[in-house]
């Protein structure tokens, strides 16, 4: 039987909740696969895992302090399935769905108005609810020409640690064709940190690592700010971990979510093939509702 068999077979019974005892070896691809999957999501297909988070939104402007303009709070909620190609070998894909409020840094509750504090202006708030935030396309042990997928991770003093830096540049869902000559591009930078237990994530009996996440974000201002091109750029920091189960969620953000996003108790479907959503993209849907009712 080929490798990949081997692991593709390994990969259905753990599927099925079958673990075979072993310390993970992070030099074999399988390996580094099932501990990236560990970090990201459950090694049991289908099994809902939750994501929390929490922190603060700075700005950044040329010449002035820098201002605490909110807090946020988010939750992520994904699922993950296994996959199996002849080349690449044992695989998987992630889909899921989040939400992050904007919150009042003095009483931490949801702001539905912001004063903006360089226009003077009432501005209504528009939160993150992106739906879906899936993996465009799976993960393997072996990309197209048969390589190894290898594991960014550091250990020190029995904790694991991975970061990954994402720098994100692409045209602004919210201008024009002529970004090219004019500008107006997305222009923003996400920066992941995973900590995880070293015996939890090398542990194979372990279904996921449970690993606490720091997040940080360098980005243009949000739309319904209406900043109208002030410079500047925001900083968002925050920090959290996956949670046990979805109880284990603030009751900030269940009671939001049971008001208005009834939809995110649970992850899409393994098999969701819908683009995927940002802040830009579902404020110009938020946006492009409202002027359709002002005109009615």
């Amino acid at each position: 039987m080929r490798p990949w068999m081997l692991a593709a077979t390994a990969a259905m019974a753990l599927s099925a909740g079958i673990v075979d005892a072993r310390r993970l070896d992070l030099s074999k691809p399988e390996d580094a696969l099932m501990a990236n999957r560990k970090i990201a999501c459950s090694l049991k297909d289908g099994t809902p895992t939750v994501f929390h988070w929490s922190g603060r939104v700075y700005s950044r402007v040329a010449g002035e302090r820098d201002r605490h303009l909110y807090d946020v709070e988010g939750m992520n909620i994904r699922q993950c399935g296994t996959v199996s190609d002849p080349v690449k070998g044992t695989g998987y894909r992630m889909v899921s769905r989040e939400i992050m409020l904007y919150l009042d840094p003095a009483t931490r509750q949801v702001l539905r108005q912001w004063s903006n504090p360089w226009t003077n202006e009432q501005v209504q708030v528009v939160h993150v609810a992106n739906d879906p935030v899936n993996m465009r396309s799976a993960t393997f042990a072996r990309n197209d020409k048969g390589e190894p997928f290898k594991l960014d991770v550091r250990f020190d003093g029995g904790m694991a640690f991975m970061a990954t830096e994402i720098p994100l540049f692409y045209d602004n869902p919210l201008a024009g064709d002529y970004q090219d000559y004019v500008g107006n591009k997305y222009h923003a930078m996400e920066i992941f940190n995973f900590i995880a237990d070293e015996k939890v994530l090398l542990d194979s009996t372990k279904l996921t690592a449970d690993p606490a996440i720091a997040w940080t974000r360098i980005a243009q201002w949000l739309p319904w700010m209406k900043m109208r091109g002030r410079e500047g750029i925001m900083i968002t920091n925050a920090t959290g971990r996956m949670l046990k189960g979805y109880d284990e969620l603030t009751k900030v953000m269940k009671d939001e979510i049971a008001a208005n996003y009834p939809e995110y108790t649970a992850p899409p479907p393994l098999d969701d093939a819908r683009p995927n959503e940002t802040s830009w993209t579902y404020f110009k849907k938020k946006a492009d509702a409202m002027r359709a009712e002002m005109k009615k």
